[in-house]
């Protein structure tokens, strides 16, 4: 029978995993009314539980949706804090809601409104991030309706001449170009190219104007994201992978039928933008202590493109995405690499979904080739055979000494509560995005079998909170 002290670890693992992976939205075997069920049972029961170390997950690196989940969770139970907890809790909420994406913090303020939580603590967080904001402006007209509703809701009175942008008349002129030319917008197409691209497209059809020749005439003023987006239509030339989400650049390339010659170099190129700013692959004994241009042996990846991996309605081919970016990855930042795909990928094409999912062939595969680290990137749901995986795994073992297999999954089965893992010998990671791999990789020690300490755990996120807030009053 496990201790108390274990079953928490494996609560907080279990719960800290589910946070990298899921986003409440559909899966290939899972609706997304499942997924959101699972995880608002996970998020009551850990925070009613363990609610230092819940804060303290805002820390860890979790997705953003969930870092949203656990901001509202603590705002509308902050009765339950216990006074010497108060602060630390205010501090990391503080430091959260600073690192989501714009639109995120938004959507944020909307959900306290539904939810009808107006507290003196919610109010303070929302007035510290508009005061400490450094451009209310662009904020107030790319998001209007919900930086308005927001104001209101916290009792905020915007300064200047935000007040009547948001709450007041059109009729005059603003002596803030950014305010005016969301006015003259409405009837001098001219205005468009001075505004955020999301809201001129808003407008342009007031003008007669197409979205392409929208795209093109405003491409200097375009986020990297709607680059992206606009890629298909307005051309190729105007993204620049180094500045794109390793992962979103997948999914958007699996899109495509084939690449061109210059399509064929963004993955390589996103994934060197990705180790200059992380530094290298920490690849080690379950100490991630070897770097990836020193790794202990060869490393080896066991990809899975089943046709599971094709994903959801909601998320098509995420789960493909995720395993390319880390081969990608990989392949850049590891001598001597080699990635084993389920259904095998000719060097230079793109992986596509299918078949049925013959992890233990390939990782036997890698074995034979000599790895000594492999990095499975799979949602765990083997049938070529089922549980061949870890009968292999188990005779390696014993075969390879030194060993080391890393599962990342980046799956959420609500269905166990938990990422699937394939064999205990190697428990499951949760993972939402490739590039997320060089922290993951220093996350793996604290997964290894035979670890049950809860006090290691505890100073492990301890210190992630330490740094956590370091950074955000730097």
């Amino acid at each position: 029978m496990m201790s108390a002290e274990e079953v928490a670890r494996e609560d907080l693992l279990t719960f800290l995993n589910a946070a990298f992976a899921s986003t409440a939205q559909a899966e290939f075997a899972s609706t997304a009314s499942q997924q959101r069920e699972a995880m608002a049972f996970l998020h009551e029961y850990v925070r009613g539980n363990y609610r230092r170390l819940y804060a303290r997950l805002l820390a860890a690196g979790i997705n953003d949706a969930h870092a949203v989940e656990i901001v509202v969770g603590l705002l509308s139970t902050g009765r339950e804090a216990p006074e010497g907890l108060r602060a630390e809790e205010d501090a990391l909420l503080r430091a959260a809601v600073r690192r989501l994406p714009p639109q995120r913090f938004w959507r944020l303020t909307a959900r306290l409104r539904r939810g009808r939580v107006n507290n003196r603590r919610s109010r303070a967080l929302v007035r510290d991030y508009i005061a400490q904001h450094p451009d209310m402006e662009f904020q107030a007209v790319k998001y209007r309706r919900k930086v308005a509703a927001a104001m209101r809701h916290a009792h905020v009175r915007p300064d200047g001449e935000l007040e009547r942008f948001l709450f007041g008349s059109h009729d005059e002129a603003f002596a803030s170009p950014l305010l005016d030319a969301y006015r003259r917008a409405h009837f001098s197409a001219s205005a468009l190219d001075e505004l955020p691209y999301t809201v001129a497209l808003g407008l342009a059809a007031r003008h007669d104007l197409a979205p392409e020749a929208l795209a093109c005439r405003m491409e200097a003023r375009l986020t990297d994201r709607e680059r992206l987006r606009l890629a298909r239509r307005a051309g190729e030339g105007m993204v620049d992978p180094s500045r794109q989400s390793l992962t979103e650049l997948a999914s958007y390339l699996l899109t495509l039928p084939a690449l061109s010659p210059a399509q064929a170099t963004w993955m390589p190129s996103a994934a060197r933008s990705v180790l200059q700013r992380s530094g290298p692959l920490l690849i080690g004994r379950g100490t991630g202590r070897a770097s990836g241009t020193a790794a202990h042996g060869p490393v080896a990846a066991v990809l899975d493109n089943s046709y599971s991996s094709s994903g959801s309605r909601q998320k098509r081919n995420r789960p493909l995405a995720v395993a390319w970016a880390v081969d990608a990855l990989l392949r850049e930042g590891v001598r001597g690499y080699r990635g084993f795909w389920t259904h095998p990928v000719a060097a230079g094409a793109v992986p596509r979904p299918q078949g049925r999912t013959n992890l233990a062939e390939r990782l036997l595969d890698a074995l034979d080739w000599g790895a000594a680290v492999v990095v499975v990137v799979s949602d765990g749901v083997e049938n070529d055979p089922p549980g061949a995986f870890h009968a292999v795994l188990h005779q390696a073992r014993r075969l390879v000494e030194g060993l080391v297999v890393i599962h990342l999954n980046p799956v959420f089965d609500p269905l166990s509560l938990q990422v699937r893992s394939l064999s205990p010998l190697a428990p499951a990671l949760g993972v939402r995005n490739g590039e997320d791999l060089p922290a993951l990789l220093g996350m793996a020690c604290h997964l290894q079998p035979g670890l049950h300490a809860l006090a290691e755990l505890e100073d492990y996120l301890a210190r992630c909170a330490h740094r956590f807030l370091e950074g955000a009053d730097a």
